[in-house]
């Protein structure tokens, strides 16, 4: 034994061990879900092992059969409960080994996937780009989802696909207002046009401005969980803004958006 300093504390090094590493599954906890609706039952569930470990070091028979219990049948409620932070916590793992060339590589060959294009990076930002000006200037609400690395198979399916060349005309065509099209986001894969009116998933942070809209939370939401890079125009402003990474970055001038175009869809 080590550690005996402490006199009634018998410690050895792997008690030490396992205290640190749950210190820590604690502390990665605590930032997975802070900020979400979820931190107020992650709090509730800390005071509830403190209470258990209290009662049992008072050798509290009764209420450690309760404690018992009420954690056992507690912990399936726990992965209801906590089914979308847990969703989100594994996406983003993955999202870390497939954001590596090397991770990337290995999974497009097992799908047998080719990224070869017939439309060059900068050919397609110049299509985009000129889009989203007119669409500015006409107030004309958009979001376009550019896939990276991550598949997102999961929201293309939401919407209807479409499989076509990635042009202004067309990209104009599907965000106008009277289209059936319009509502949701476009996806861009590669250098072709997957689908429409697709479904994102919300952002649960709380501390975004007012005065984003649906489609703002939308296009961050989609950014915290995969590595997609997306455009938004304001139907109220005509402002245009780039969302990476769950940041939002104004754009100031049709120049700027179109080198963070050039740079993400020329970065795959």
């Amino acid at each position: 034994m080590i550690l005996a300093i402490f006199g009634f504390l018998q410690l050895s090094l792997s008690d030490v061990m396992d205290i640190l590493l749950l210190a820590m599954m604690i502390f990665i906890a605590f930032r997975w879900i802070r900020g979400s609706s979820a931190m107020s039952i992650f709090l509730a569930i800390i005071s509830l092992f403190v209470i258990k470990v209290l009662v049992s070091a008072f050798n509290m028979r009764m209420m450690n059969a309760i404690m018992d219990t009420l954690l056992n049948v507690g912990a399936i409620a726990l992965i209801v409960i906590f089914q979308p932070e847990i969703r989100k916590f594994l996406i983003q793992l993955g999202n870390r080994y497939m954001s590596s060339a090397k991770g990337r590589n290995i999974i497009n060959k097992i799908l047998g996937k080719d990224r070869r294009k017939n439309l060059s990076g900068g050919e397609a930002a110049n299509e985009i780009t000129e889009a989203f000006r007119r669409m500015s200037e006409d107030k004309t609400g958009a979001l376009i989802v550019i896939a990276q690395a991550n598949p997102l198979d999961e929201i293309i399916s939401t919407g209807d696909k479409i499989d076509a060349a990635i042009h202004r005309r067309l990209i104009m065509n599907l965000f106008f207002k009277n289209s059936p099209l319009h509502d949701g986001a476009l996806v861009i894969v590669g250098d072709r046009i997957a689908a429409a009116r697709c479904t994102l998933p919300i952002t649960e942070r709380t501390d975004i401005p007012a005065h984003y809209g649906m489609r703002h939370k939308a296009a961050i939401g989609i950014t915290e969980v995969t590595d997609a890079d997306v455009v938004v125009v304001s139907e109220e402003t005509g402002r245009i803004s780039f969302v990476k990474g769950g940041k939002v970055t104004k754009i100031q001038n049709i120049n700027e958006l179109k080198l963070l175009l050039n740079t993400s869809l020329g970065g795959r």
